[in-house]
């Protein structure tokens, strides 16, 4: 009777003992803790905020009936969204002989004022094919292609053409703020100038230099 009397007392005295730990660990305060992390603090590309691009070019147009001709002209571009921009261009050239005076032997067709060529056109582009280069498995650069069109006039052999420009470009970004582009474009309009009215498809192919501000 003793030794069940001890028991009872025993397994209440356990029983207590652990009540009392759980209500003790129960009113402490959790210790949290706090991960030493190295954060890395990132430099935004900065060409995320500046959408105005001016660039120069220089290449070669093909003026048709007039063989081709070196082209210089600079452009305007408003980078509304990452795929789409507006582009203000703004060319000039001068026509070489026409087909027929290298035929004739050199008799003029046109006077030297009316073989000045320029043109500017309003466009938008669209951004289709974005992404990188990497050169050397070190360093990468942001590229894209693009598709143009827009219209705009012609100033040749002594009247102003109304043009459609149609065209294909690529850039490839250096850095934030510099650019290299190449561009494909055809200047089309209607020209009556030779008493035959048709339509001219004047190709052109540049390359330049852009900043973005």
């Amino acid at each position: 009777m003793d030794n069940r009397y001890k028991r009872f007392l025993l397994i209440g005295s356990l029983l207590y003992a652990s009540c009392f730990s759980i209500n003790t660990l129960a009113e402490q305060p959790v210790q949290v803790i706090e991960p030493d992390i190295d954060r890395r603090t990132l430099q935004p590309d900065a060409i995320d905020s500046e959408n105005i691009e001016l660039s120069a070019y220089y290449g070669l147009i093909s003026i048709e009936d007039f063989d081709s001709a070196e082209v210089i002209g600079v452009r305007a571009a408003w980078h509304i969204t990452e795929d789409f921009f507006f582009e203000a261009s703004y060319g000039q050239a001068t026509g070489d002989k026409t087909s027929y005076e290298e035929i004739s032997g050199g008799l003029p067709l046109v006077s030297d004022d009316d073989r000045d060529y320029r043109y500017y056109n309003l466009a938008l582009g669209w951004n289709i094919f974005p992404g990188e280069v990497f050169i050397a498995d070190k360093y990468a650069f942001n590229s894209s292609f693009y598709l143009i069109g827009g219209a705009g006039s012609t100033d040749f052999l002594g009247d102003n053409w109304f043009t459609v420009t149609l065209g294909a470009g690529y850039r490839l970004l250096l850095n934030d703020s510099f650019a290299w582009h190449i561009d494909v474009r055809d200047h089309i309009f209607d020209r009556d100038a030779f008493t035959i009215e048709e339509t001219t498809n004047n190709i052109e192919l540049t390359t330049g230099f852009s900043v973005f501000f």
